[in-house]
């Protein structure tokens, strides 16, 4: 299962990342997500309610339809408590071993956060299957492309800042996918209820990816 999460990550191109959303609101805006060409999600566990969300969307989409994951998982209580949720792969900010032994323990894909080459290294000998570049706006497209110099093997995921304007950038510069939050699921959007806006939004990055994968 694991090897198949990962996949549908690395063909979707995103994963689109709901913080803070409410909790009346969550399938919508997944749904929205989905619709717009984006089937890989995250719900940040720092959004309240996080378990249950992952629950609904988890029990309202298929697995054809939809990738649901955990976002900002610290810690391996976290971990095994979203994927007993219906978690299917979990992202961290960090490093910690004890969230990568736990993903694997279940089976399921880890995107780990670095920012160093070490860190990097570190985190895919512990057992990652991907580590997320974070803050991508930070580090750039330029760290990307160095760090698949010594370390092509590692799927690298940009995430923090990732917009239309560099999306291709990052990609060019080797990137597997990208992680993306508020470009897609913004929140006043989501307020209003206008989840026409956050499809767009994601088609938005789904038509961007496919542009740049068919050298478009």
């Amino acid at each position: 299962m694991s090897r198949e999460t990962a996949a549908r990550i690395r063909d979707s191109g995103v994963v689109a990342i709901a913080r803070g959303t409410d909790a009346d609101a969550v399938v919508d805006t997944v749904d929205a997500i989905r619709r717009g060409g984006v089937p890989t999600v995250e719900v940040t566990a720092n959004t309240d309610g996080v378990l249950d969300m992952i629950r609904d969307v988890s029990s309202t989409f298929t697995a054809d339809e939809l990738t649901v994951g955990a976002g900002t998982v610290l810690d391996a209580e976290t971990a095994r408590a979203a994927i007993l949720a219906g978690a299917e792969f979990v992202v961290t900010p960090s490093f910690d071993e004890g969230v990568v032994r736990t993903a694997n323990r279940y089976g399921k894909p880890s995107l780990v956060g670095i920012a160093t080459p070490t860190e990097a290294v570190d985190a895919f000998e512990a057992g990652a299957d991907m580590v997320k570049v974070f803050p991508a706006a930070t580090l750039g497209p330029g760290f990307v492309s160095a760090l698949g110099g010594p370390l092509g093997h590692v799927p690298t995921v940009p995430t923090g800042g990732v917009g239309l304007g560099n999306v291709r950038d990052f990609f060019e510069a080797g990137a597997t996918a990208v992680g993306v939050g508020s470009a897609i699921v913004d929140a006043d959007a989501v307020a209003r209820g206008d989840f026409d806006a956050v499809e767009a939004n994601a088609r938005g990055f789904a038509e961007a990816v496919e542009d740049v994968r068919n050298g478009d």
